[in-house]
């Protein structure tokens, strides 16, 4: 070598660093023109680990693995649902709203919506049928029927037991099982008050659904062996007021009424709902909870198929 001649920098092993790439972040001496997909790092080939796009170093690796691990360690409540982390009330709010807005609009804003939206089941004596009789077209009515309340007292009893069930329920059951027993129990309700009232009907308001949540929340105290007193009253005040408001206010031809059939429906399906899914086994819970729903919406269909052969013409 020339004695002018300068000389390239060696790593600690003796390799050149003449080429201008920069270290592994674990092996500095050796040169890599690869990063990690994650950090961005550079990782030489000993430290390279194949993901869905490039290659990751062990640390983002071995970082994923933790937090993955974490998830599946994360506590679970007896329904199955992940433990709710802040807001654990957040289906409740969104239910109250709408209840509260299809309030404002058919009290206030747009009164002929109530018939529209409300469960209407009419067959006159020449066999024209209207409402939820007319067929699946009119079925909407069972679930738009629990949005739309009779008046101020009538709205504001069911959200406010509505708040008092709902948020409960919710974190132990997760949301989207307790928006399905939400809706089986309004749905239920209906199906039921349709059923055996047929024709001539028209049925308001999402006191089957909280009779639902009533009936789910004794099946909940039930399995955790929390004393019953608490759900025994508000069921009691519940059913007292049914019978008291089980009245008469006209809305164009039809009746508005707060009916104990339907209360009964909600309770019932409500309680049923609660049992698959709080008593699935754990090895099956998803399929046991998903075989409850489906089920409960058979039961339904068979009360609409059943009360719409049940009526004259």
């Amino acid at each position: 070598m020339h004695p002018e001649e300068p000389v390239r920098p060696t790593s600690a092993d003796g390799q050149g660093r003449g080429s201008g790439l920069p270290g592994c972040y674990r092996h500095p001496e050796r040169e890599t023109g690869v990063s990690c997909a994650r950090c961005g790092r550079p990782v030489c080939p000993e430290c390279m680990v194949p993901a869905a796009v490039g290659f990751q170093c062990p640390d983002c690796v071995h970082g994923a693995d933790a937090r993955q691990e974490r998830a599946r360690q994360r506590p679970r409540t007896s329904a199955g649902a992940l433990l709710a982390i802040g807001d654990g009330a957040l289906v409740t709010k969104v239910l109250i709203g709408i209840n509260l807005a299809v309030f404002l609009l058919t009290q206030y804003l747009a009164p002929d919506w109530q018939l529209r939206l409300g469960m209407g089941s009419a067959a006159s004596v020449w066999g024209a049928r209207a409402g939820v009789a007319e067929g699946p077209t009119e079925w909407y009515r069972l679930l738009t029927g629990t949005f739309v309340h009779g008046g101020l007292l009538h709205v504001a009893m069911n959200m406010f037991s509505l708040w008092v069930l709902g948020p409960q329920l919710e974190r132990v059951l997760g949301r989207l099982r307790f928006l399905a027993l939400y809706l089986l129990a309004g749905l239920a309700g209906n199906a039921f008050a349709y059923l055996l009232i047929g024709q001539d009907m028209f049925t308001v308001g999402a006191s089957g659904a909280i009779f639902g949540l009533l009936g789910a929340t004794a099946v909940l105290f039930k399995v955790t062996r929390t004393p019953m007193q608490p759900v025994i009253a508000l069921l009691v005040v519940n059913l007292v007021l049914t019978f008291a408001l089980n009245g008469n206010g006209p809305v164009g031809a039809d009746t508005i009424t707060i009916d104990w059939r339907a209360h009964v429906g909600g309770l019932v399906m409500g309680a049923a709902v609660a049992v698959g899914m709080f008593y699935a086994p754990r090895e099956r819970r998803n399929q046991v909870q998903g075989l409850t729903v489906a089920g409960g919406l058979v039961l339904i269909l068979l009360m609409l198929l059943v009360g719409t052969a049940r009526l004259p013409g």
